[in-house]
């Protein structure tokens, strides 16, 4: 099988939408998914014994020289497509995949030398390509699988395929294309020629040079056109032949199929951060690949630990022990059926949770809520599964799911199998699940669970080296670790919840998006319009109403959020105002709706914080988001008051921070106007505003004052002088007077943003003031949007994700301050700058002052932490 590389890379990229295919860094990734896709299904369904991708090397080659407007009219690369080629190259090298590219010569002609030389040796070969050009190499033992419908419907062009599709034979196809013409690689046709004509003329003369010899039997005004550009069709006669003799490194023998570096193959599937769906395709097609094997050390094969629960326990109270626990995890319905102990010397107990007695339960129970140390993978799903049985955790000092988010941010998986691969290039047994989940089906002396302890355990020695070597181990230590039981127990919380207020909310929204559709069917005159088809949408807005046209997509034009506000703010027109609306009112309604299903029996809502979602470092939350909940808008504020404090508790408190990471970023610049500011409480953005615009405090208009508040927080996330003048609604070039205006008179600032991109490129990361690291590879990508993504991240990681470990660290002084003084009042939730708490009754004054001076003393900075609290009977009437 003979690939043309980017024939298919270019064809996989327009079959899958780049915007949905990216890294967070901002590489597009959408080609080298759909290659790799396609490559899957073709090996699965082909199975070739041999394999080569050939690639392009530029657009200069032979045929330019010949003929300087060869594929001349092709337009630039699309921006998003830059670098993937280096990216399915490096995926190819993992496979063991031979790739080939040489100077001065296309893919096909590689392709058609390989090919060539296969027929020679006796084998079956097949060509993928979108090039037609290489139908001239079909034979009864060549074939060509040419893409009708993006990567994933290919024809199978036989001798007899392309006769009947052009009239002609495989060998006679060059000739008929000289003819014809060729409008992808720029190669004018006979005028007036078209396939048909072509066709007839090889079938009456036999070949090119034929009608050629017999010209002037041609008649008409056709054979004058032939006659006219004889010379044309003679050169587009000796691009289109394709060289079937270049010089190669290999030879067919060194095609043949080799097994891939699963290591190094993962290692690729991270960074590009590629799911688990898409490597077990690989593993299926490719089969399981040549692994290295376990380095020395890092065999789990245990040893069943004799003696009672009680005695073995005793034998290792002074040593890590690795816990694995099987069962569910979800927060509010937990549960553990089986648990297995191994110490570091290799011994191991692991027992069934429903048959053991009474004696080993006790037994168990005070260890796990004991301070012995215990290592295990993701502490927070072990609590959980352990709380729901009914047992404590305690004495957690490692945590190898952990440890791995703070070495490699960023990952789609924490998976124990995934992190032991990705960190010692080890293996778990066959029958450990991908997807990290245990079983204990066929698993005599619970061996699966006990391996996966062991591994952990092992696992745990190596990361906690390489945290030291990054100097992240303290982070690690003194603030993820005990974070992940904080987190566990404020889930295991949830916070209450008031249905039917909830439900009369929805009911509102939902009549509200009703009201809108009805308003713009009427405005469209299409009674049976439905604003949520993008198709009927399109037909309206373009046909009907006669809009200017959006984006162009490969559906027609794009109806997305993004395109209809800025249609809505350059064009106004009442049917964008219902649109909207809609819009709105719908995704409030389904925040609505996810909200109600979430509820437990408990009546609370049990939402699951994220510790490794993020590259910063900030948390997030899921299953329900109520991270996405509107802070500012009246509906936000009415969906917040639907939570409520629970029963027992007499009041709910909100504490957040004032502009955290403006403190941060004057703490990080050194910027001696930006601390001045704070240290003096002045109002930041009037104090800023009177001198970019010059002006008195006191003269600071609230339009200069959005428009230096825009500018302030858009620095923090790489804000251009082009994406301000969008923000604010004016002239690029004002708006870059003032951002020259505000570097001017805060050289700090401008000297810190400059300096860490600066940084970030020489080292390839960039670090909070706790040592959290961000990769950011796309810093030296060729793909600008990439490069640009990736700057931007650049500037903003450092400071959103100290003020992401600042937030951390008032979580657990405040946690740890009301454990210390026995107060029952409790933090339930986390969300962006601000803690939610659950005040017992008779702690509010207490607790109100434990919160802000927890929280304002989290870190010491060269500016104050400014907290704001309120209390109240719901979220939203705790505001402040």
């Amino acid at each position: 099988m003979l690939i043309d590389g980017h024939s298919m890379a270019f064809r996989a990229y327009y079959a899958l939408p780049p915007e949905k295919f990216n890294t967070g860094g901002g590489q597009a990734t959408n080609a080298v998914y759909g290659f790799i896709t396609m490559l899957n299904s073709l090996i699965a369904q082909e199975e070739p014994t041999h394999l080569a991708v050939a690639f392009d090397v530029g657009r200069h080659t032979f045929r330019t020289e010949m003929f300087p407007e060869y594929k001349a009219q092709r337009d630039a690369t699309p921006e998003p497509f830059r670098g993937q080629v280096d990216l399915m190259k490096k995926v190819l090298g993992a496979l063991n995949v031979v790739t080939l590219e040489k100077e001065n010569f296309e893919a096909d002609d590689i392709i058609a030398t390989l090919a060539t030389a296969a027929q020679e040796q006796g084998l079956e070969t097949l060509i993928v390509t979108g090039d037609r050009d290489s139908f001239q190499l079909i034979t009864d033992r060549v074939t060509v699988l040419y893409p009708m419908k993006g990567v994933s419907e290919l024809k199978r062009f036989t001798p007899e395929a392309v006769e009947e599709k052009y009239g002609v034979t495989p060998a006679q196809y060059p000739d008929f294309a000289a003819l014809r013409g060729d409008k992808s690689d720029n190669l004018p046709g006979v005028p007036g020629v078209g396939e048909k004509t072509a066709a007839k003329w090889l079938n009456k003369f036999g070949s090119l040079d034929e009608a050629i010899t017999h010209i002037d039997e041609i008649k008409g005004k056709v054979g004058d056109s032939f006659r006219a550009c004889v010379d044309q069709v003679k050169l587009n006669r000796t691009m289109t032949e394709m060289i079937r003799d270049v010089a190669l490194p290999v030879t067919i023998d060194d095609t043949a199929r080799q097994p891939m570096d699963k290591i190094a193959l993962f290692e690729q599937f991270d960074a590009l951060e590629f799911g688990a769906h898409l490597r077990e395709r690989v593993l299926t097609a490719f089969g399981e690949g040549d692994t290295a094997a376990p380095e020395a050390g890092h065999d789990f094969d245990v040893v069943e630990g004799s003696g009672t629960l009680a005695q073995w326990l005793d034998a290792h109270q002074d040593e890590g022990v690795a816990l694995t626990v099987e069962g569910t995890a979800t927060p509010g319905a937990s549960d553990a059926t089986a648990v297995a102990l191994v110490g570091a010397d290799g011994t191991g107990k692991a027992f069934s949770l429903d048959t053991i007695t009474v004696d080993d339960e006790q037994t168990l129970a005070a260890w796990l809520g004991s301070s012995h140390p215990k290592i295990v993978h993701d502490t927070k799903a072990t609590w959980h599964m352990l709380h729901g049985r009914g047992f404590e955790l305690a004495g957690i000092v490692q945590d190898t799911a952990l440890g791995a988010y703070l070495l490699q941010p960023g990952q789609r998986s924490y998976a124990l199998a995934d992190v032991l691969l990705r960190q010692l290039h080890a293996e778990l047994p066959e029958d450990q699940p991908a997807d990290g989940q245990l079983t204990l089906l066929d698993m005599p002396d619970h061996e699966a669970l006990l391996r996966a302890a062991r591994a952990t355990g092992e696992l745990a020695a190596a990361l906690v080296m390489q945290l030291h070597e990054i100097d992240a181990y303290e982070l690690y230590q003194d603030v993820e670790l005990p974070l992940a039981l904080v987190l566990a127990r404020m889930e295991a919380a949830g916070i209450a919840v008031d249905v039917a207020a909830l439900e009369a909310e929805r009911d509102v929204f939902a009549a509200a998006v009703d009201d809108a559709q009805d308003a713009a069917r009427r405005l469209a005159d299409a009674p049976d319009l439905n604003l949520s088809s993008p198709k009927q949408l399109q037909v309206v807005l373009f046909d009907t109403l006669g809009m200017p046209k959006t984006k162009k997509t490969k559906t027609g034009y794009s109806t997305a959020a993004k395109e209809i506000e800025q249609l809505a703010k350059n064009h106004p027109h009442p049917f964008l105002d219902e649109l909207l609306r809609h819009r709105e009112n719908q995704k409030l309604k389904t925040t609505i709706d996810g909200l109600i299903k979430a509820v437990g029996d408990d009546g609370r809502i049990h939402t699951t914080f994220q510790q490794f979602a993020t590259s910063t470092g900030r948390l997030s939350s899921s299953d329900p988001n109520l991270q996405n909940i509107p802070v500012r808008t009246p509906a936000g504020r009415r969906i917040r008051s639907a939570f409520v404090v629970g029963s027992g508790y007499e009041d709910l408190l909100t504490a957040d921070y004032s502009q955290i990471e403006m403190r941060v970023m004057a703490h990080l610049s050194g910027d001696e106007g930006l601390i001045e500011a704070y240290r003096q409480g002045e109002d930041l953005h009037n104090y800023v505003g009177s001198r970019v615009f010059d002006v008195p405090v006191d003269a600071v208009t609230p339009e200069i004052r959005r428009r230096v508040k825009a500018m302030s927080y858009g620095l923090v996330y790489g804000l251009s002088a082009f994406g301000l003048a969008g923000q604010l609604d004016i002239a690029p070039g004002e708006a870059k007077r003032i951002m020259d205006n505000y570097f001017l008179r805060f050289g700090g600032v401008k000297r810190y943003l400059d300096s860490i991109v600066d940084d970030a490129r020489t080292t390839g990361y960039t670090a909070t003031l706790f040592g959290r690291r961000r990769y950011l590879p796309e810093l030296s990508s060729a793909n600008r949007v990439a490069r640009e993504n990736a700057e931007r991240s650049a500037l903003n990681a450092p400071i959103q994700g100290t003020a992401a470990d600042i937030i951390k660290i008032a979580m657990l002084r405040v946690d740890r301050a009301l454990a210390e003084r026995q107060l029952r009042s409790r933090v339930l939730l986390q969300v962006h700058d601000e803690l939610v708490v659950e005040i017992a009754p008779g702690e509010k004054d207490t607790v109100s002052r434990l919160v802000e001076e927890e929280m304002s003393h989290a870190i010491s900075l060269r500016v104050p932490l400014d907290v704001s609290s309120g209390v109240g009977p719901n979220w939203d009437a705790a505001a402040h």
